[in-house]
């Protein structure tokens, strides 16, 4: 008898932001602890087909999925709290629900019928919610849905996913609402009201939650919980407290202490044994016994918006929790380091990292960036574009190459180390046409990458158009930078390092999209590493 999947949806009240990624991902590292298999989704409201083209300002970062989905960065969240690889059907927008119902229509699929929010709208939703474990075979779907309830852009959402708890049974189908419980100082209480109204907007669109998550900076009061269950209409330990922790991956043990999984697999009538956390609760003492700090530099274009980097962020920290140690990290915005401010800049740094990006705005300070970490050998980790400044910056202080530039900047020259390879110069267009997703990359042997990756071929995730220019390769490596991984045919450059510094790495691709708090990706481990040898000296 074929297993009956269970689907949990969690939508936001009160205001946007509340953390409803992290309590899905929190929730679904807490299943998966109890040994279901788990799968998440996000669906967001906005009408971009995917928030490939959008400002990191907008939408923080865009995250990569293994088969190439440019995704939200909830995605990031799921990935690192669960550790299962999610997919295309993992991310759905507005944009792309009406580009598919559109396309349908164009090509017939309609019969001539009249199309509507609802049915064909609504249908497309729901399809896409059923699609997500096709590949998984999934015991449990989280679906997360973005914006926050009586948004006019998340009506079509909220009406399908009550559509789903009519065909898939109501018993199998779990509503979970994040809501804000806000702390007024001057009378010193919390108040319910906002959660009262947020359910009142959510139960006019069809659906009542079966479990309410307050998020609080402080513990709330029994009477409040109380409050909210009586007038929400739910069970008083279905209240939740979800309070602000002080490290992020402490949200699903902090969650856990109200028995918010137990609680789940109740109510959706699964029968599972004991939520065994014990790998996550020594990473949380690893986490808590960190003795050492270690300043690391992040140089990129958008610091003023942490979420635009929120990957490479977190990916730093697991390498600070795999070595005992803590990060600081020093937001550099790029376009502020120039040869005046360089070296006052970097005085502290035991680590500079480069990030990715698209764009010629702060492009100089990324080279600056490059070259006072390679002159001054501090461990240096350059990923995408920061493996690309650090290369431009090689030709032009190394090799001589005084104009050497990036084709995605400097459209005339000879001098472009970084160009459209001789098959890529068709139409290109901004969405749709890099290389995205997991590719495979060979690495030299006895290089800082096979060290640290201890195999020979590695899969890693990519966002990018523009590679290393081969006519440069020779000249490279005599200079002293060496060519450390290739794509297998040996025509892309996935890698370099310069193997006279004690740790100088960039990478053509995304390594921060594959680590894990519990398990630290290698380049970011060995570059902690190298930072912590740094700082001690």
């Amino acid at each position: 008898m074929k297993k009956q999947k269970k689907y949990i949806f969690i939508t936001g009240g009160v205001v946007s932001g509340l953390g409803k990624g992290i309590t899905a991902a929190s929730l679904g590292r807490l299943l998966k602890a109890r040994g279901l298999k788990v799968i998440s989704q996000k669906l967001d409201p906005y009408i971009n087909v995917d928030p490939g083209t959008m400002s990191p300002y907008q939408h923080g970062e865009v995250y990569v999925t293994e088969d190439g989905a440019e995704t939200d960065l909830d995605l990031g969240h799921y990935e690192r709290f669960i550790d299962e690889e999610l997919n295309k059907f993992s991310n759905l927008t507005t944009g792309k629900v009406y580009w598919n119902v559109l396309n349908k229509e164009r090509k017939g699929e309609f019969l001539g019928s009249t199309v509507q929010v609802i049915p064909h709208i609504t249908n497309e939703i729901k399809e896409f919610i059923y699609s997500v474990d096709k590949q998984n075979d999934a015991d449990v779907i989280i679906t997360e849905i973005g914006g926050t309830t009586g948004d006019i852009e998340s009506q079509p959402f909220l009406e399908a996913i009550r559509q789903v708890s009519l065909e898939k049974k109501k018993e199998n189908c779990l509503f979970v609402h994040v809501t804000l419980v806000p702390y007024i100082k001057s009378s010193g209480e919390h108040k319910s009201k906002p959660t009262q109204h947020s359910v009142k907007e959510l139960r006019s669109m069809g659906i009542s939650p079966d479990i309410i998550v307050m998020r609080a900076d402080e513990q709330v009061s029994i009477d409040i919980k109380e409050k909210i269950s009586l007038f929400c209409n739910v069970k008083a330990d279905c209240v939740i407290e979800n309070r602000t922790v002080p490290v992020l991956y402490e949200a699903p043990v902090m969650l856990e202490e109200s028995g918010f999984s137990k609680i789940v697999c109740r109510e959706l009538g699964i029968k599972t044994g004991p939520c065994h956390m014990r790998e996550w609760q020594e990473m949380l003492k690893r986490i808590e016994n960190r003795k050492e700090t270690v300043k690391i530099a992040i140089t990129g274009k958008y610091v003023k918006l942490h979420d635009a980097y929120i990957s490479v962020a977190e990916a730093i920290k697991h390498g600070g929790y795999e070595n005992g140690c803590r990060i600081d990290i020093n937001w550099v915005e790029a376009e502020e380091v120039t040869e005046d401010s360089v070296a006052d800049i970097f005085k502290d740094a035991a680590g500079i990292l480069v990030p990715g990006g698209f764009g010629d705005r702060g492009i100089e300070g990324k080279i600056l960036a490059a070259k006072y970490a390679r002159e001054n050998d501090v461990p240096y980790l350059g990923i995408c574009l920061g493996m690309q400044t650090a290369a431009i910056e090689f030709a032009r202080n190394v090799l001589g190459i005084s104009h050497a530039c990036s084709g995605e900047f400097c459209k005339g020259g000879d001098s472009k180390i970084i160009d459209l390879m001789a098959d890529q110069y068709a139409d290109i267009q901004k969405g749709g046409t890099m290389r995205l997703g997991a590719y495979p990359c060979v690495i030299e042997k006895d290089t800082i990458m096979h060290r640290a990756y201890g195999k020979e071929q590695i899969y890693e995730r990519h966002r990018h158009r523009y590679e290393f220019n081969n006519d440069y390769r020779e000249r490279f490596a005599a200079a002293g930078m060496q060519i450390a991984g290739t794509s297998p045919d040996g025509k892309l450059v996935e890698a370099v390092e310069i193997p006279a510094n004690h740790y100088f790495v960039g990478v053509q691709y995304h390594p921060e999209f594959k680590s894990r708090p519990n398990r630290a990706h290698p380049l970011f481990r060995e570059f902690v590493k190298a930072a912590m040898d740094k700082s001690s000296k």
